[in-house]
């Protein structure tokens, strides 16, 4: 079958709707990501709770990357229900706030609108909530870039295939510091002796199959994870620091290649740190992403 888009000037706004809904990211179909509700510019997602989501075992919470992850595609699937046709997308730049922390064991949704669309960009904004949408757990601005490059999602032939999604599945980590945290280690993240974090490329990581490329959320969740770890470790800290929010802006595709991080603390106070960071791949020199965020220290595992 060609790479070039199958050409159909009748797709219904529903045919389309319903493409969405079956031919979502490599890495939202496996961790279970449903499109459940749409409407023109709008997308309702839900994600139904599973223990490999959580971000430390002895809280329950689920991990900041999850709910970045799920942001971002739902954001991604509004931008496609607001374009008359099917161009690629690609996200320039996501920030998330943290407002609160999710319940273990609940199904986490979003809602996410594309409130306005130009000739080359899309905006989006998103909420993420457990009971009801005005209590949210996080919220969500997000742009993308409208044909950004020659691919079709819904309707060329992916690269990037499984015959049976991977189960949800953490391998097991005696000590380090990922050990309590099983989402960073369902990615593969790994981290070094010099607090370095490096994430070896899966493709149960990927989010656009016809490039294919890596899914921003997932990158938005390695970098926020070679965050935390890093300022734990040059502060010293007894407990992991907590994500207040973070904006990530992409820069180039993430390649099926191995994804490397360095972080900086940009200031530090007595209860707020911020720092950046940056994923790259082969060259330093060229990331493919760029974080700037902030923690939020802590003397107890909660807060």
């Amino acid at each position: 079958m060609s790479d070039q888009s199958i050409p159909d000037p009748a797709l219904s706004f529903d045919d389309k709707a319903r493409m969405i809904q079956s031919r979502r990211s490599i890495h939202g179909a496996i961790i279970g990501l449903q499109l459940d509700r749409y409407a023109p510019a709008e997308a309702w997602s839900s994600l139904p709770y599973h223990p490999v989501f959580v971000g430390d075992v002895s809280t329950g919470v689920i991990h900041g990357g999850v709910v970045t992850t799920m942001l971002d595609e739902s954001c991604g699937m509004a931008a496609q229900l607001a374009l008359p046709g099917t161009a690629a997308i690609a996200t320039l730049d996501l920030r998330i706030d943290y407002l609160r922390p999710a319940t273990p064991g609940q199904v986490m949704r979003a809602h996410a609108h594309c409130y306005h669309i130009t000739r080359s960009i899309a905006f989006v904004r998103a909420t993420a909530y457990q009971d009801a949408e005005d209590v949210p757990i996080a919220t969500a601005t997000a742009m993308f870039m409208v044909g950004a490059n020659r691919t079709d999602m819904l309707r060329q032939t992916p690269k990037v295939t499984f015959d049976s999604l991977p189960p949800l599945v953490v391998p097991d980590e005696a000590g380090g510091p990922l050990a309590i945290s099983p989402y960073p280690r369902f990615l593969g993240i790994r981290v070094g002796d010099d607090a370095q974090a490096m994430m070896p490329y899966d493709p149960k990581l990927v989010g656009n199959p016809i490039l294919p490329a890596l899914h921003g959320g997932v990158i938005g969740a390695f970098l926020e994870t070679a965050a935390i770890v890093s300022v734990r470790r040059e502060m010293d800290l007894a407990t992991a620091p907590k994500p207040i929010g973070l904006t990530v802006n992409y820069l180039r595709s993430g390649r099926p290649l191995d994804t490397f991080a360095k972080v900086s603390i940009v200031k530090q106070g007595r209860r707020v740190v911020a720092f950046e960071a940056q994923a790259y791949q082969r060259d330093p020199a060229e990331p493919i992403a760029s974080c700037y965020g902030h923690f939020k220290l802590r003397s107890g595992t909660a807060d």
